[in-house]
């Protein structure tokens, strides 16, 4: 029996579609990469936004339409309850830990206690709830022992895990004594009350990678408290300046939403504002869109598109102008970096930078591969001296 997947959004998502993949796996599927060859078809959807719910149906649709004697398992942020009493049977199983990526996915959270005015996935996700921190730790070991090099931590909301008294910072802490030899990565970071704690958690342990992303979504306090975020643009700013003393050298991303309704000409140049004070080094930026159930699309006052867009590139053109910068730094100093592609021993640094060894260097890769006795690169952490710095990409020689 062969099983397609199809994952749309998030690292979440990713997280849950490897580890749905491993137990099919352990029941002596087999995966394939084509809708033609396979026997089941699972769609694991997003319903961040209107635009990705429907971009989600229409591969269901045209699959269901295309492959009508195929079953089609739709879940993630768009289950269907037909599939709910059927996907819950494939728990339980003791299956191995996906391997198939370059880094491991570890989910430690799912939903939302949040009521965000423009957020639908509590809907989807149900309410916050945490894997008990010695299964997580447990499961980091397992990838450890797989012979990955960075695991990333994910959930839908990080900064809302719980076991019991142990909290984020007590999983980051015992996530990186437990896996010496692995980065951990953390994903996205509120700056609420404990995210304080989780600073000072990654900059005790220098295997904690380099990089916090925040998901800012706007410089205006007036505007986070119409999206009802838990916290104030002044918030913002002391999360970042507590993160950069002690870990001076950051990186530092963020999510900005552009538009939003009642997003005044001076609650967007506070936005501008707050991303040119703040060294940060990657961003994502959306302009905002009515997702029809949520409270912000019924809100008055909406934005024009166009308006919406254009301050959007705005954003984005001042986040890659200071990515840019950023970059420049690192020429003549040495990174690490986790394998992606083997072939060219290019992948990501601590602080989130695309960084690869030069292709001129005659015999490189087999001198390296040597140097390790190993048949593959791929999931490895490896040190580069840059030499180089282009735009945002480094390339240097191995260190």
């Amino acid at each position: 029996m062969k099983v397609c997947f199809e994952t749309f959004g998030c690292r979440l998502n990713r997280a849950e579609a490897l580890e749905m993949e491993s137990r099919f796996l352990a029941r002596g599927w087999t995966r394939t990469e084509r809708h033609d060859d396979a026997d089941l078809i699972v769609v694991r959807g997003c319903s961040v936004t209107a635009r990705a719910e429907r971009d989600c149906m229409r591969l269901v649709e045209h699959i269901r339409r295309k492959y009508p004697l195929k079953r089609v398992v739709v879940t993630g942020c768009m289950r269907e309850k037909r599939n709910e009493q059927w996907l819950k049977s494939l728990d339980g199983d003791n299956a191995p830990v996906p391997t198939r990526t370059a880094r491991a996915y570890l989910k430690v959270q799912d939903g939302c206690s949040g009521q965000c005015s423009f957020c639908i996935v509590p809907r989807f996700r149900g309410r916050a709830s945490s894997v008990p921190l010695d299964e997580v730790v447990g499961k980091a070991m397992r990838f450890a022992d797989a012979g990955y090099g960075e695991i990333v931590v994910t959930g839908c909301s990080l900064t809302q895990y719980a076991d019991g008294a142990k909290r984020l910072p007590d999983l980051v802490a015992a996530l990186a004594d437990a896996v010496p030899e692995c980065r951990i990565r953390l994903g996205s970071v509120e700056p609420v009350a404990v995210a304080g704690e989780v600073v000072h958690a990654m900059a005790e342990r220098r295997n904690v990678c380099r990089f916090l992303h925040i998901p800012v979504q706007s410089g205006s306090t007036r505007i986070l408290a119409a999206m009802r975020r838990p916290y104030r643009a002044k918030d913002v700013e002391s999360l970042v300046h507590e993160a950069v003393s002690l870990m001076p050298g950051l990186g530092l991303g963020c999510d900005l939403m552009s538009g939003f309704p009642d997003e005044t000409d001076n609650d967007h140049l506070a936005t501008l504002a707050l991303v040119n004070r703040l060294p940060f080094t990657n961003a994502h930026v959306f302009a905002f869109s009515e997702r029809p159930g949520t409270v912000a699309a019924a809100l008055p006052n909406p934005v024009p598109k166009e308006v919406r867009s254009a301050r959007a590139h705005e954003l984005s053109s001042a986040t890659r102008a200071k990515r840019a910068l950023y970059a420049k730094r690192f020429k003549g100093r040495e990174v690490e970096i986790v394998v992606e592609d083997g072939k060219t021993l290019s992948g990501w640094t601590s602080e989130y930078l695309w960084c690869q060894v030069g292709r001129e260097k005659a015999g490189v890769f087999e001198k390296i591969r040597r140097m390790r006795n190993e048949g593959s690169m791929r999931k490895s952490l490896l040190s580069i001296t840059v030499r180089e710095v282009r735009g945002d990409i480094l390339t240097g020689d191995p260190a």
